[in-house]
């Protein structure tokens, strides 16, 4: 296994850690789909998590994958989950919405 393959394995096990913790028991690491992938975790019903732990951030390239998931997928919500540098928990990440789907949460959070 590569060396950054093994570091977005291991983001993706915290990301699912996390989620465990905060109250998704069934968050998963999801199986690689090739072309029709739907997204890095499972287990958080709608959503797609697509996770990156790089030393470059591509924004563009990767809200890109992150929709194609998201259709792939037919979630209702999507969102990158991008690991901080000098941090390890998943709490400590960003996460990445577009603004299309950041008033979309904030109107069914009730604003």
């Amino acid at each position: 296994m590569s060396k950054s393959r093994a570091a977005g394995t291991r983001w993706e096990t915290q990301v699912v850690k996390y989620l465990q913790e905060q109250g998704w028991p069934h968050a998963e690491r999801r199986a690689l789909n090739g072309n029709k992938d739907k997204g890095d975790i499972s287990g958080v019903i709608g959503t797609v998590i697509e996770c990156k732990a790089a030393g470059r951030i591509a924004l563009a390239e990767w809200v890109k994958e992150m929709e194609t998931e998201q259709k792939n997928a037919n979630a209702e919500i999507a969102a990158l989950w991008l690991k901080r540098r000098g941090k390890t928990s998943a709490g400590d990440g960003y996460v990445v919405l577009t603004g299309s789907m950041f008033t979309k949460l904030l109107r069914e959070a009730g604003w």
